[in-house]
């Protein structure tokens, strides 16, 4: 198996669907790492563990994971020498909770799941740790109650802080205070009480600056009257600290000293949750086990593919018995690929230890290897063509095959001139054959056909196509040579008879009509005289819209000899062609009659000045005599 197998059979996509039935990250990463098995007893194994878990699931509905999670990173720091903070410690004891429901149940459920039942016995119960990390964290902090000497430094922090915001109280409650406050309220500042008192006064309140606010008319006094009992309290705060350290130690080396048992129970928490979820997936698709064997056969049975709906066609096919390999014929989007990747698909998932869709009788083969070649490989990067890719990844799969490979090709030989192309398919697929190969291949290609029909050990199937609607069936028949069904639909989309009788000649005998044709019986084009459009011819004032600015302009100069206008769009004149512009509304619906379309292109400023000239202003001349000054200078 190789990554663009996997790509071409969605095996990936198929992985993702597993996983999301997960309850954990635990079990996401174990499929993560789980690889298709080619030892048929590891898959046997696989299976059993996802039958017994499905049967589980049919009679329970659901399994106990609550409080399950990932905790290897707290192992990690445990085993690290770290201690763990109050809520990892409630992470783990949940866990540990939860590892024991999971062995209770499990245990009980030996009659469904001999083999996961089994499992649960090398599970570890942890009570007596779960019960000391509940009684001592609580609300992920340490509790008062986890000992003595935490309450007694608790119990003196609260008489303390009691006293201190007592005489904070008297403290604003004065009348003589009153003009320093600016705010009445007690604030707690870097751990220490004060109260907000204006900058002005700060010299006339005797006390410690804690703080000054952002804009400075406030700063944040400790009064001196509770200097020492603020003093006390941090003396206090810094026990607690120590005594909680204490504890949470105590607590995370509890954990330590069983740190073996502790990882078995996630490895099989872990494995559970896998099992379960490709048992989910099973309930989902309806799936069952399916026979194995390490012969090369396979036989599917009504099958479905796992990533399509529902109510898609059935697949029955067979292989590796009377015949190694299977040459699959029929129209395009018949349903080919499909099938190749069904069988890919299915393969894989058996090997991966999951159920199928499917009825009683089916049968998969485990291989070593499975190589698919289908759709376009193409390599934008090395410029290689479609041929030469399909060739370059048919060496690689030639070099890694032997007599337990399953190959399957989507159009092989496709892509260069057909004789040269079926001739080398024949050829590759002789070459598996004496390799050992199970070969299924697709094809268009007659020679091919007519090869697996000369062939002993090898076998045609077609894809079935309903001629009256011209629909495929997606329905596989083997022993039967499909047909592209090209003159057909051509004949259905009504090309001449001639034609069709013509190319059924050609098919037949390759006889071709070569005969020259005279000029005279050669029949000529009618010549169609459009009427061309009438142009509009823009008027100044039209406003227009300016396809290029795609926003709008009043036209100044009228059409010249090249089809250009001149536009004032944005204070400017711009010449626009009449192509690259379209008319909104005319001047005539704009305007009324005899309106002055000059003022359209003079600004405000400038229109004013004419007018402040007409009647003389002085300030008019004043300012028009200043610019001429300018100009000359």
């Amino acid at each position: 198996m190789n990554k663009i197998t996997y790509e071409k059979l969605q095996y990936n996509e198929l992985k993702q669907l597993v996983k999301s039935h997960c309850v954990s990250g635990l079990g996401k990463q174990l499929l993560d790492k789980l690889k298709p098995s080619s030892n048929i007893k590891v898959v046997k194994n696989r299976l059993n563990e996802t039958t017994e878990a499905r049967a589980i699931l049919d009679a329970e509905g659901h399994v106990p994971f609550s409080g399950i999670s990932n905790i290897q990173s707290i192992i990690q720091k445990l085993e690290k020498g770290i201690m763990l903070e109050p809520g990892e410690l409630v992470s783990t004891s949940d866990f540990l909770r939860g590892c024991s429901k999971m062995k209770s149940f499990m245990l009980k459920r030996e009659f469904f799941a001999p083999v996961l039942a089994s499992y649960a016995n090398s599970m570890s119960e942890f009570q007596s740790v779960e019960e000391e990390i509940n009684f001592s964290i609580k609300g992920n902090s340490v509790h008062s109650a986890a000992s003595k000497e935490l309450k007694r430094i608790r119990s003196s922090m609260e008489s303390t802080e009691e006293k201190i915001k007592d005489r904070l109280d008297k403290f604003l409650k004065n009348s003589a205070n009153k003009k320093y406050i600016q705010e009445f309220f007690i604030s707690k500042k870097d751990e220490r009480y004060t109260i907000p008192i204006k900058a002005s006064y700060k010299g006339q309140v005797s006390g410690k600056i804690i703080e000054v606010s952002s804009k400075g008319s406030t700063v944040f006094i400790e009064p001196n009257t509770i200097t020492k009992l603020s003093d006390e309290l941090a003396s206090l705060k810094a026990e607690e600290a120590i005594e909680e350290y204490q504890i949470l130690s105590t607590l995370s080396g509890m954990l330590l000293e069983n740190i073996y048992e502790i990882k078995i129970n996630l490895d099989l928490i872990s494995q559970y949750d896998m099992v379960f979820a490709k048992a989910k997936f099973s309930r989902l698709i309806g799936g069952m086990e399916p026979r194995l064997n390490n012969q090369g056969y396979i036989k599917l049975v009504n099958v479905k593919h796992p990533l399509l709906a529902s109510d898609a066609v059935p697949l029955n096919f067979e292989i590796g018995k009377d015949y190694r390999s299977l040459i699959i014929t029929g129209p395009n989007a018949g349903g080919k690929t499909i099938v190749l990747k069904t069988i890919g698909l299915l393969t894989l998932a058996t090997m991966l230890g999951l159920h199928i869709s499917a009825d009683k009788g089916t049968e998969i083969a485990v291989f070593e290897n499975i190589f698919a070649d289908i759709g376009d490989n193409q390599s934008m990067e090395n410029a290689l063509s479609t041929f030469s890719s399909h060739m370059k990844h048919l060496a690689e799969i030639m070099s890694l095959s032997d007599n337990n490979t399953l190959l399957l090709f989507d159009e092989i030989g496709s892509g260069t001139e057909p004789n040269e192309g079926a001739a080398l398919a024949i050829s590759i697929l002789e070459e598996f054959y004496y390799m050992g190969c199970i070969t299924v291949a697709t094809t268009h290609y007659g020679e091919i056909k007519r090869f697996s029909e000369l062939h002993d050990d090898f076998m045609n199937a077609a894809m079935q196509f309903n001629n009256e609607t011209l629909e495929p069936m997606y329905q596989l028949v083997i022993g039967k040579s499909g047909e592209s069904n090209a003159l057909w639909i051509s004949k259905k989309m009504n090309i001449q008879e001639k034609v069709l009788e013509r190319a059924k000649e050609y098919m037949e005998n390759k006889d071709y009509h070569l005969e020259r044709v005279n000029g005279d019986k050669i029949r000529k084009p009618k010549v169609v005289h459009e009427k061309t459009e009438e142009m509009y011819e823009f008027k100044k004032g039209d406003r227009v819209k300016l396809l290029n600015q795609d926003d709008f302009g009043i036209v100044y100069k009228e059409m010249d000899n090249f089809y250009n206008v001149v536009v004032f769009y944005n204070g400017e004149f711009i010449e626009a062609n009449v192509k690259r512009i379209s008319l909104d509304i005319s001047a005539k619906e704009l305007y009324p009659e005899g309106y002055d379309l000059e003022t359209l292109f003079i600004d405000y400023n400038t229109r004013k000045m004419e007018h402040d000239i007409k009647r003389g202003s002085k300030k008019a001349l004043r300012k028009i005599q200043k610019e001429i000054r300018e100009n000359r200078d």
